[in-house]
């Protein structure tokens, strides 16, 4: 299934059904009267955040939605029946906006959540409704009110408890394949990593969501490469893996370059707790690891981790480390928020 996070959506309510005109016409009553019934009330449109969903396709080739119109009126004062309401299943984490892409109306961070997106229409009174002591035989009825429509923007960010970010061909989804049962397409070129990916790491019997998303290149907020267009997905995250590829001449500039381009995007992403992964240790000497290291370790004051995704190495301490992060971001009931770096 192609990984779609963003789909232009037109909703309409239904529309309220119309009232009746009839009279009353049963035998051995002299004088009948009005008896047309009201009309039913048009059908709402509600979106539900639901689990096992993690993509928006199901909108890609349906973008006209509508719900179902309140039935008119008919005689004997028979009420017409309400129009069906119409529920939008989307995946966990999904935003939805205005035709403008920018006046947010729901966020739906947690499965089995509901909002209501456009309101039916009222059903229209039938002529039994305007019968009064100087009107006995009134002719009228009213019409049903149109239902509410709109256009609207379904952006997902997928729910995560940490994400990976570095430069492409950093090893991320390698990392995420070791650390997960995760399968992402794993290659020795960059960008084989298109859409986000997400796994689930199991380390001391605690399990929590790890993302991979696309890499970041120099002048990525100026649309260069992939852009940042997935960095929405790590926004939720509480803790950032930025995995740098320790086979680099310049550790410090790759770091700068990932960091700089995640403050371009939102000042809140860069704020995020950082841990560092050092990949790819097992490609060099191990005295040559070393002085990467401490280099790297002058410069910046996040945490540095030495792994290789390749062969297992130093990968369950870096789970560790997370995990201990994000306990202590829970307890503290507040976003994690890393230490300043050095320019």
């Amino acid at each position: 299934m192609k990984f779609l996070d963003q789909a232009k959506i037109f909703v309409k309510a239904g529309d309220g059904g119309n009232g009746c005109v009839a009279f009353r016409r049963e035998k051995y009553i002299e004088f009948g009267g009005p008896a047309g019934g009201g009309g039913g009330r048009g059908g709402d449109v509600l979106v539900e955040a639901v689990e096992g969903l993690n993509t928006l396709i199901d909108y890609r080739y349906q973008q006209h939605l509508k719900a179902k119109r309140g039935q008119d009126g008919s005689g004997k004062d028979r009420t017409g029946a309400a129009g069906a309401n119409l529920v939008l299943k989307i995946p966990v984490g999904t935003q939805i906006f205005a035709e403008d892409g920018e006046t947010l109306i729901a966020d739906l961070e947690k499965a089995g959540e509901r909002t209501l997106i456009a309101r039916g229409g009222r059903g229209g009174r039938g002529n039994t409704a305007f019968k009064s002591a100087t009107n006995r035989v009134p002719r009228e009825a009213e019409s049903g009110t149109l239902g509410e429509e709109q256009w609207l923007w379904l952006k997902l960010k997928l729910i995560a408890d940490a994400g990976l970010v570095g430069l492409p061909n950093a090893g991320k989804s390698t990392l995420l394949g070791a650390a997960t049962r995760a399968k992402p397409k794993i290659a020795d070129y960059p960008f084989t990593t298109l859409y986000p990916a997400l796994g689930v790491v199991t380390v001391d019997n605690v399990e929590y969501v790890l993302a991979d998303v696309p890499g970041l290149i120099e002048g990525a907020h100026q649309g260069r490469g992939l852009g940042y267009r997935f960095l929405g997905h790590v926004e939720r995250c509480r803790v950032l893996i930025h995995v740098i590829d320790a086979l680099q001449e310049d550790l410090f500039r790759a770091y700068r370059m990932v960091r700089d381009e995640l403050l371009a995007y939102s000042p809140v992403l860069s704020q995020k707790f950082e841990i560092v992964a050092l990949n790819k240790c097992d490609a060099i000497e191990s005295d040559l690891v070393t002085d990467k290291y401490r280099t790297l370790s002058s410069l910046i004051s996040s945490p540095i981790r030495v792994v290789s995704a390749a062969t297992g190495l130093g990968i369950t301490d870096l789970l560790r480390d997370v995990h201990r992060e994000l306990d202590s971001a829970r307890n503290l009931s507040q976003p994690l928020v890393r230490a300043s770096w050095h320019p």
